[in-house]
């Protein structure tokens, strides 16, 4: 016959049931956390840098690369094909204007000099030889006039009086014809020379303006070869320094060459190179946010240069502090255009985890861990970006590079 079981025994397999089955959910937990803990990578909270999705305002800036230089350079190019005679400056140093840096030979623009001056003095006695002979050759005329004059004044007596003895008989028509010709014949040959002197001063006139003209060409070719002259004194246009001189005497120059560079080193500007993809974007008179390390100025863009090189643009901006102290010359600066700017948008700030506009996937930190997530980025102005999707006012996202994390869906934050 069958007996109860104790109550106490009952109990006590109940109690060893539940803690075999609670051994079991503790076992199961362990293991899913070890499981976790080896699948799931870790990064320990100094390594991070996670900032915090808030509301303000951004600009939409275009990222260039910009290198300073001077407001005001001049670089002073070789005249003429020569050699370099002798150095009077080095670069580096504080030159005024008008200080001699260097000199180029000048032998051959001597000579030129001396030719020019040889052929303007050979003018000068072909003008007053063509005067000469002009003079010359009116006298000549003149004295030939007066004595027709005389021929026509005696023909003409004699003319008259034939005609008078005509009338009385006393000489023949054929005498009067003859007579009336030899006056005519006179009339002629007077008018001749008269016109002959005309066409003498004439001729002599156009003569001297041709020889006036060739001297004309040759004093502006003298005066060309004096400046040339002058430049191969080569000297400081404008009080600044010397930022760059061609050391080398005896070297060879070609004509146009750069032989000497002065700046001004008390103002400067931004020359800014970024991609022709976003030149139509870019206007005069835009601001421009000048960065270097903890340097930060602001500008406007200036000038556009119209030519694209190598799938580049270039152009020049201005600085509200062309003369601060932290600028030099050539260092290299991020210059960010100022396109347009928002209000009421959200942002955060930019980091290594951002690469550009468009979705890309980023951490969203919760509690101690951190899951992948995909956000829609807009603009930037190169200290924060815009998120225009994936995420929410207060969201903590870690900004610093996350490459290594870019296969897994979570992160472990270690404190």
């Amino acid at each position: 016959m069958d007996q109860a079981i104790n109550p106490s025994i009952i109990q006590r397999r109940r109690r060893a049931t539940l803690l075999a089955v609670g051994a079991g959910l503790a076992l199961a937990t362990a293991a899913v956390w070890g499981v976790n803990r080896a699948v799931a990578p870790s990064a320990g909270a100094a390594e991070l840098t996670i900032a915090e999705v808030r509301q303000g305002s951004i600009a939409d800036a275009i990222g260039a690369a910009g290198v300073v230089i001077p407001v005001h350079e001049e670089q002073v190019a070789s005249p003429i094909q020569t050699r370099v005679a002798k150095v009077h400056a080095r670069p580096g140093q504080q030159v005024s204007a008008g200080s001699l840096l260097l000199e180029l030979d000048n032998e051959a623009v001597k000579l030129d000099i001396e030719r020019l001056k040889e052929q303007l003095a050979q003018q000068d006695n072909r003008i007053q030889t063509l005067r000469l002979e002009q003079e010359q050759k009116r006298k000549q005329l003149a004295s030939s006039i007066e004595l027709l004059q005389l021929d026509l004044q005696s023909t003409r007596a004699k003319l008259q009086r034939s005609q008078t003895l005509r009338q009385h008989g006393g000489v023949s028509a054929e005498d009067l014809l003859t007579a009336e010709l030899n006056v005519k014949r006179n009339e002629i040959q007077l008018r001749q020379q008269q016109e002959q002197i005309e066409d003498v001063r004439r001729a002599t006139s156009s003569n001297i303006e041709g020889a006036q003209l060739q001297q004309s060409i040759l004093r502006k070719q003298l005066a060309q070869q004096e400046d040339l002259l002058a430049r191969t004194q080569v000297r400081a246009p404008f009080d600044g320094m010397l930022t760059w001189l061609l050391q080398d005497e005896g070297a060879a120059v070609a004509t146009g060459q750069l032989v000497a560079r002065v700046s001004d080193l008390h103002n400067y500007r931004v020359e800014a190179t970024l991609s022709d993809f976003h030149a139509r974007r870019v206007e005069p008179g835009q601001e421009v946010l000048v960065e270097q390390g903890a340097l930060q100025l602001r500008g406007k863009v200036h000038t556009i240069l119209p030519e694209i090189q190598n799938g580049t643009v270039k152009l020049l901006v201005t600085l509200e502090q062309p003369n601060h102290p932290a600028l030099r010359n050539k260092l290299r600066v991020d210059a960010n255009i100022v396109a347009a700017r928002k209000d009421g948008a959200l942002v955060v700030a930019r980091g290594p985890a951002f690469n550009g506009r468009g979705k890309q996937a980023v951490f969203l930190v919760q509690g101690g861990s951190a899951r992948k997530a995909m956000l829609d980025i807009g603009a930037s102005d190169g200290k924060q970006v815009e998120i225009l999707a994936g995420a929410r006012a207060g969201d903590r996202i870690i900004i610093s590079d996350t490459t290594r994390f870019k296969d897994n869906d979570t992160i472990r934050i270690a404190q």
